[in-house]
């Protein structure tokens, strides 16, 4: 063992002091710093999401005013009735909801929405995804194929209204031209048949551009690999393709989805909801309830029918298809 002697034993004892207080400092010191560090990145925090929530204030204040109120506004007099043969809005409860199920021309319009939705949805989405497809592989005229295609959705639906009332109009259309003599709009079993074909046309090139988007999005090295593997175009649009689109077409989907409740300026220029209210939709006759017959109580408890219908199907089409989605 080594002796120490009295004078370097009082050294070491004090080394040790002042390491011992030096590592007590220094552990202070760090503690402090990281209180400060810890209120510096509280404070930033806190300024940041002041910052965001400012940023979208405009946005929430819009939702608000254009969104929110307009449909508790709805839901409030759709317990009222408030029509021409009352001085003041009377209280009636869900009267107005169960008159509907009454409503003859509502039950028509329902039916009509519900059957133009089942058809115009897959096929817009059909033809949509082939008008894409086409675009995309083709290697001249590309630029001009895109813009013919997209064409229709650029045109005010006034125009598209009279463009296809011009094709059904019976002797001088375009269909009595070519020796094609239907009567589309005045036969209650066709008219509803010619509103479908013109919402396709109308819809499918605003519909492709979202599919031309979402093919640029897949890596041609699947592509290539599937080739390699000696796989068919259609085994490749059922392996790779579709598969990679499913996000798209969610999105799609809700869009051709609310566009066939959507329809006004068509019916109004070109069947006003005629033969026999054979291609009356919801939207039309809210406008006819509350606008021609001044029935604003039984108009805004349409409105809110239709409104909780869409939220429920949009809600249950996203969520049911979202689970077996790939996002890449």
């Amino acid at each position: 063992m080594v002796n120490l002697s009295q004078e370097a034993f009082c050294k070491f004892i004090k080394h040790m002091k002042v390491g011992r207080y030096m590592a007590a400092n220094i552990k202070e010191r760090v503690k402090k710093e990281k209180v400060i560090l810890s209120e510096a990145d509280r404070k930033k925090k806190i300024k940041n999401s002041f910052i965001a929530y400012a940023m979208l204030l405009p946005a929430f204040v819009f939702l608000f005013m254009f969104t929110l109120y307009p449909i508790g506004s709805s839901i409030y007099s759709s317990l009222f009735k408030d029509n021409l043969s009352v001085i003041t809005p009377q209280f009636v409860g869900f009267k107005n909801y169960v008159g509907l199920a009454k409503d003859a021309v509502f039950v028509q319009s329902f039916k009509n929405n519900l059957l133009i939705a089942l058809v115009t949805v897959p096929i817009s989405i059909i033809l949509s995804v082939a008008m894409a497809i086409f675009t995309d592989k083709i290697h001249f005229g590309k630029a001009f194929a895109r813009t013919a295609f997209f064409y229709p959705t650029i045109l005010p639906m006034v125009a598209v209204a009279n463009i296809w009332l011009f094709i059904y109009t019976p002797g001088y259309g375009i269909l009595g031209q070519l020796g094609f003599d239907m009567r589309v709009l005045s036969d209650p079993k066709k008219a509803i048949w010619g509103i479908i074909v013109m919402l396709i046309w109308k819809q499918a090139g605003y519909l492709m551009i979202f599919y031309i988007s979402g093919l640029q999005g897949i890596s041609g090295e699947l592509y290539e690999a599937a080739k390699l593997d000696g796989a068919t175009p259609f085994q490749v649009f059922r392996s790779i393709t579709w598969p990679l689109l499913r996000p798209t077409t969610i999105y799609v989907s809700i869009i051709s989805l609310t566009n066939a409740y959507k329809m006004v300026d068509h019916l109004y220029i070109m069947t006003k909801g005629g033969p026999n209210n054979t291609t009356n939709m919801l939207l039309y006759y809210i406008f006819q309830t509350g606008f021609d017959f001044w029935d604003a109580g039984r108009a805004s408890a349409m409105t809110v029918v239709l409104v909780a219908m869409l939220l429920i199907i949009t809600g249950v089409q996203f969520f049911t298809q979202d689970r077996n989605t790939y996002y890449s």
